[in-house]
């Protein structure tokens, strides 16, 4: 119980500090902000002609309201998922500043095991990301609402559990890599790095249908690119239903749909073969059971040389 007190007071400490400097979290919003006004400006039309030519093949017109929406979501479906990682880099700032400041070192001679100490960064981690990506999905269905909301009750609270598996593999993924990390200079150049090149690697800024055969089975490898087929699904699910509901041939619904989630990375496949949404889940998930295992290998080996 006494254990648990003090991990609820690091916790509260270190969220609390996050937030104390009103800047370091206006940043960890800038970057999924600036991708939506700069697709409400200059990258809509990219994806409107690109829905447009699937339609144009199948026969089909998609009333604008749809067209809008769908291609809202789309982005959304990118910036959450990569957001999810991309903020946990940012946000895990905390830990860094305290190996900086020596403030690790007040702790660690303090009587509070160096396990608790390492897991409040997690746990404060997570809770500080999952605010800002609660924050941009709000902002972005204010906007798909405005211009065309097709999202079910259903798929509305999986995107929510979908932007919580993201957020536990973008946390544990910067707790691992940045616990290797005491100063600024290492810390902003790991969250440029992953900032600028996750984005792209995952298939979240261009669908992996535009890329060559024998990448798009590399990148498949990455569990990241699970984390975004998820969101994609849920996303998209309520659009796609809506623009074949007219169709009265099975057969060309059913092509219509495979056609869009083809082209939009709803369907994703390796080698070949399509990965069912139940192991997208899983490679994910299973990936985040592998991170934990290592998180705590480190906060043992961490554990011992604090003895």
């Amino acid at each position: 119980m006494l254990e648990c007190r003090k991990m609820i007071a690091l916790v509260t400490r270190n969220t609390k500090c996050y937030f104390k400097d009103k800047f370091t979290f206006f940043m960890s919003l800038i970057t999924p902000l600036i991708l939506l006004i700069l697709f409400v400006t200059f990258l809509k039309n990219v994806y409107v002609d690109s829905f447009n030519k699937i339609s144009e093949e199948f026969g089909i017109e998609i009333a604008p309201r749809v067209l809008n929406g769908i291609t809202g979501a789309w982005l959304m479906s990118s910036i959450l998922s990569v957001s999810s990682v991309t903020v946990a880099f940012c946000s895990n700032i905390i830990m860094i500043e305290d190996k900086m400041n020596s403030t690790i070192n007040d702790f660690n001679i303090s009587p509070v095991k160096s396990t608790t100490i390492s897991i409040s960064y997690f746990i404060s981690n997570f809770f500080v990301t999952f605010l800002v990506i609660i924050t941009v999905m709000l902002i972005g269905h204010i906007y798909l609402a405005a211009v065309g909301w097709y999202i079910s009750v259903g798929d509305a609270f999986m995107i929510i559990v979908d932007c919580i598996c993201g957020i536990l593999f973008g946390t544990l993924l910067a707790g691992i890599v940045e616990s290797f990390i005491s100063t600024q200079g290492g810390a902003s150049a790991v969250s440029t790095l992953v900032s600028s090149m996750y984005g792209f690697i995952c298939g979240a800024y261009m669908p992996l249908s535009q890329f060559s055969e024998g990448l798009k089975n590399v990148l498949a490898i990455l569990p990241g690119t699970y984390g975004v087929g998820i969101m994609r699904n849920h996303y998209m699910n309520g659009y796609v239903n809506e623009i074949v509901k007219n169709i009265t041939e099975p057969e060309k619904a059913e092509a219509m749909i495979k056609g869009i989630k083809d082209a939009f990375d709803a369907n994703l496949y390796a080698f070949g073969n399509r990965i069912p949404l139940g192991a997208m889940y899983g490679i994910l998930l299973g990936t985040c059971a592998a991170l934990i295992a290592a998180y705590v290998v480190i906060v043992i080996m961490k554990s011992k040389k604090k003895k």
